[in-house]
């Protein structure tokens, strides 16, 4: 099977031998912002990328020194991607450990996946995030029920039409399964090679036809100690990405998930809670980050973002501290408590941590 990389991948290597540093454009034609701190700036892949505080900070003071004002965080609708724009059906996440060094597999007693080489617990704290979502009467995914798509939706539209598709409230979870890739990874894997292990993990669940893998996400989870895509790079250090990848089993929508809790606090460790009970804030902030921006954002930018910066709705709302209006929280879902983030909101005009499910 031949592994074709990322089309936002191949598009980024044309921008770098042109010798052109601007972000790329976004899904309704406007230039986004220029930040040479951006983790996004030379990477256009890297959709939705959550920057490190300690770069977020260095963008802020860019920004500011441009004498930039405010402007608004209104979202509006990129034309779609081969028609897809957002995931108008209920999603299956799939979770994809690449490479040998997360170690010994075991299951715990709820079934989820337990490594040697993964002392925070991340894996099953994952595995269980996606399983609670849409349980237990959680409203933090709500805010995607007001995303849509379709032909009754027009290219920069800032709201859905009553006759447009839109995301359902995902009830009764969204984890479909994982697969341990236990063969060597890469130390410090390239977004290709990430790529191609989206589509490795397409064909290990059997998605292997046209239209199989419309309604799938694989998240690509990279161990402890290693160094996906130069997510450690202190001038353009981020937490996580998604992007999209064509292939013979048609488009697969995937994230690169690095284990930052290697980063501490950078990828918000503690930032919510104090102690061993926020060890895992910012992991599971940043999952749900990059789940969000999936399903308004599918094949970006067809979806939903920001025609001034080309930011996604979860974008708008990064790194706000708890307590804060628009700020990160502990949400409980019917398989526990999980810090995440809030996602923008066209219909309030506000960060929205929790929504109605419309």
């Amino acid at each position: 099977m031949k592994h074709i990389a990322s089309k936002a991948v191949a598009a980024s290597v044309l921008l770098a031998l042109a010798g052109g540093a601007a972000m790329a454009q976004s899904g309704n034609g406007a230039s986004p912002e220029f930040n040479p701190y951006a983790p996004a700036n030379g990477h256009s892949y890297r959709h939705g990328a959550i920057p490190t505080l300690p770069v977020q900070e260095l963008m802020h003071r860019y920004a500011a020194s441009q004498h930039r004002k405010g402007s608004s965080n209104t979202l509006s609708y990129g034309g779609g991607t081969s028609g897809v724009g957002v995931m108008d059906s209920h999603v299956k996440v799939y979770i994809v450990y690449y490479g040998s060094q997360w170690g010994t597999q075991t299951l715990n007693g709820n079934g989820d996946d337990v490594f040697s080489n993964d002392a925070y617990g991340a894996a099953a704290v994952a595995e269980e995030m996606f399983k609670g979502i849409g349980t237990g009467g959680e409203l933090w995914s709500a805010d995607l029920t007001q995303w849509c798509d379709g032909p009754n939706v027009a290219r920069g539209a800032t709201s859905c039409p009553s006759n447009a598709s839109f995301v359902p409230y995902q009830s009764g979870g969204v984890y479909a399964g994982s697969w341990y890739d236990n063969s060597p990874a890469p130390s410090a894997p390239t977004a290709t090679d990430l790529a191609n292990e989206a589509i490795k993990a397409a064909a290990h669940f059997g998605n292997t036809a046209q239209g199989s893998n419309r309604y799938t996400y694989y998240i690509v989870m990279s161990p402890h100690g290693s160094d996906p895509d130069n997510y450690q790079s202190p001038t353009q250090g981020y937490c996580a990405w998604h992007d999209y990848t064509t292939s013979s089993y048609g488009d697969i929508a995937y994230s690169n998930q690095p284990y930052n809790m290697d980063l501490g606090t950078s990828c918000g460790v503690n930032f919510v809670n104090s102690g061993s009970a926020g060890y895992l804030d910012g992991w599971t902030m940043t999952l749900g980050h990059e789940w969000h921006e999936m399903m308004s954002d599918t094949y970006p930018a067809g979806g939903w973002t920001n025609p001034r910066t080309g930011q996604e709705n979860s974008d708008e709302c990064a790194w706000i501290p708890a307590g804060q209006p628009g700020g990160a929280a502990n949400v409980a879902m019917g398989t526990g408590t999980f810090t995440e983030q809030a996602s923008w909101s066209n219909d309030t005009n506000s960060c929205a941590i929790s929504h109605p499910i419309l």
